[in-house]
């Protein structure tokens, strides 16, 4: 846990205190924030205190005793439920702003954790309890530079390995066929041979299929891939090494002389909708102005919207990137929310619009990385559909 960064971080938003809670391990960031152990028996309430000044304060259950003595700070034990309110009381009496791993209207869900009866009983106490979702952006998804160049080294795998994705599959085509849950295969097997892991497989999706966002191939439904078609491929995965993260790209194909115009004409529009994303992002951080998520949002999906598709373009911009492909930073969005986190120093994200028709899906994903003065596409940057 870093004690100095967060006390600095809560006296600079005027927050007195960052109130961690869980049991059952229901809340997963806090484990990542404290540095817990995830493999702790948590059937019992645990809260630690992080004041903005002085020392943190740990409340443990006397059966689980054990379960903060990693976290510095004063320790208090309780048994029964008026035992716990009443040392809760004690501990909480001279705060009054509480960030939590709350989000107000439940705006930022993925940050929304803690259940509605903890805050009626904070608020009970007459405690203000605010949203950590600032603070926790800041502590769980900025990059050191060792993180930044493990980005780096599974873009220079991933980007190779997708070059050779579509040699092979135009190879294959030719000379016997593959099915898309072949090519996925392919793929894991390529990811092995250059160290790269992943939470789940690549998507590999033709035609209709590609117009699925969060399609995934199986065997048990083998879709073949022939000449005319036109294929997308979502690749991620980070180096299998402590603290890596992750590198997350898009890029679409096409099985033939060349694709059809309506297929060029879909996939320039959302090119350029990925590029109205990255401008906007690279002007402001360059003009050192601040910068939310929603505004990259708005600024693809505006695009999109003036070409006729907006009703196609069924998700968010982008995500933010980390040690999960889907980290805890500012998201890309003013659809699915109105995500006003600022886009922090070190931070990287993806910017990735799609047109989702009936009869294909075009997506275009690139992954922004964020410096104090500056910001860059990490990768290589598509800008036609490559014929296979």
């Amino acid at each position: 846990m870093k004690l100095p960064a967060i006390q600095s971080a809560l006296r600079e938003r005027n927050i007195d205190a960052w109130l961690f809670y869980d049991h059952h391990h229901r809340d997963p960031i806090a484990y990542r924030v404290l540095g817990l152990p995830v493999s702790l028996m948590v059937t019992r309430r645990w809260f630690y205190l992080v004041p903005a000044e002085g020392e943190p304060v740990k409340l443990v259950h006397k059966i689980e005793a054990g379960h903060l003595d990693s976290l510095p700070g004063k320790k208090h034990l309780y048994s029964g439920w008026q035992e716990l309110f009443d040392q809760l009381k004690s501990i909480l009496s001279k705060y009054r702003d509480l960030a939590m791993q709350y989000s107000p209207n439940n705006s930022v869900f993925t940050i929304s954790l803690v259940d509605g009866g903890t805050i009626d009983l904070l608020r009970g106490l007459g405690k203000n309890v605010v949203s950590s979702a600032d603070l926790v952006a800041q502590f769980e998804s900025t990059w050191s530079e060792e993180q930044i160049a493990s980005h780096f080294a599974a873009r220079d795998s991933i980007d190779s390995i997708v070059a050779a994705a579509f040699q092979e599959i135009g190879r294959r085509v030719r000379n016997g066929g593959i099915k898309e849950h072949e090519v996925q295969q392919w793929f894991m097997e390529a990811f092995g041979r250059e160290n790269i892991v992943t939470d789940d497989p690549p998507i590999v999706a033709v035609n209709a299929n590609a117009g699925n966002p969060h399609y995934e191939p199986h065997a048990s439904r083998p879709v073949p891939v022939r000449e005319g078609d036109l294929i997308l491929l979502d690749v991620w995965g980070k180096k299998n090494t402590p603290g890596a993260v992750f590198y997350d790209i898009t890029w679409m194909g096409f099985v033939g002389k060349s694709p059809s115009d309506r297929m060029r004409q879909v996939f320039e529009i959302v090119r350029d909708a990925r590029d109205a994303g990255v401008k906007t992002v690279l002007d402001a951080i360059g003009a050192g102005k601040r910068i939310a998520g929603w505004e990259v949002d708005r600024a693809t999906r505006g695009h999109i919207k003036k070409s006729g598709y907006g009703d196609y373009f069924i998700h968010r911009t982008g995500h933010s990137i980390g040690t999960d492909v889907h980290s805890n930073g500012a998201n890309m969005d003013d659809l699915e929310i109105h995500d006003e986190r600022q886009i922090l120093p070190n931070s990287c994200f993806s910017i990735e619009p799609g047109i989702y028709l009936p009869e294909f899906g075009v997506r275009s994903e690139v992954n922004v990385l964020v410096r104090a003065k500056s910001a860059e596409v990490t990768g290589k940057i598509q800008r036609e559909i490559v014929t296979i």
